[in-house]
């Protein structure tokens, strides 16, 4: 039998490196907070750890669970998720991120991902202390790149989203192909919100809030970080990054002296 998906159904893909319960309490609360937007749930567990425990009277959504012999990269695991997705809004969210309790977050998120001209629509981002994360950012040149970490500036304009938490139309997601899985780890976030925008597309911040409690590794383990520097340098010498400086150089040209 063919289960139909409601006209705002939304497919979440959660992928899990060993956080089994950072995923088991995000699980939870998409039960509590969001079962009247989410459809499917893919959990997809990179490496062994526990199968998540579902509330009494069970999950109020479909949950599959793909456990991975070899462990892949976050792109790949996430347009393996997502592939064929039959509702017609998709989401990308960390473990680590945990939804405040109140109207449905991810319905609001839908909501505007719905919008006319909107590719992806995501939130507030909240550090553990209630602090808002620079989760917004410009093109990461080697010179924003140097004001932001080095000179303490803040971002100029909004090129790109971190990946924590995105919803996007299914339709769009499927014109994308997802995320290029030549990155392992690292930037994939930056190339989707290049060639989204490049189809004339645009990142839209949601009324929402949520607490992204994650750290980069890359700031403390030495693995990630030559997957950070790779993937830094596969994305300095891709066409969509060539094409948005072009863009932001137009930009930034017809803007009006200070």
């Amino acid at each position: 039998m063919t289960v139909r998906q409601p006209s705002h159904g939304l497919r979440v893909s959660v992928v899990s490196h060993g956080h089994a319960a950072l995923a088991q309490e995000l699980l939870l609360q998409m039960a509590r907070e969001c079962a009247g937007s989410v459809t499917r749930v893919v959990l997809t567990q990179n490496l062994p750890e526990t199968e998540p425990r579902a509330p009494e009277g069970g999950w109020p959504f479909a949950l599959d669970v793909v456990r991975n012999t070899t462990p892949r990269g976050f792109g790949a695991n996430h347009n393996h998720a997502l592939a064929g997705a039959e509702e017609p809004f998709v989401c990308v969210i960390n473990p680590d991120v945990a939804l405040l309790e109140g109207p449905d977050p991810l319905a609001a998120l839908r909501d505007v991902a719905a919008e006319p001209g909107v590719g992806c629509a995501y939130p507030v981002q909240l550090d553990a202390q209630g602090r808002v994360e620079a989760s917004e950012r410009e093109l990461p040149t080697p010179l924003a790149l140097w004001r932001r970490r080095v000179l303490g500036r803040p971002q100029r304009r909004v090129d790109w989203i971190n990946g924590a938490c995105m919803v996007l139309p299914a339709a769009v997601w499927a014109r994308l192909g997802g995320f290029d899985e030549g990155y392992f780890m690292y930037c994939e976030d930056v190339d989707l919100c290049l060639r989204l925008r490049a189809l004339g597309l645009r990142l839209e911040r949601a009324p929402v809030r949520v607490v992204h409690a994650g750290q980069r590794a890359s700031h403390h383990d030495s693995r990630h970080l030559a997957w950070h520097v790779r993937s830094l340098l596969r994305l300095w010498f891709s066409a969509p990054y060539r094409a948005a400086r072009r863009a932001a150089a137009s930009t930034d040209a017809a803007a009006p002296a200070r």
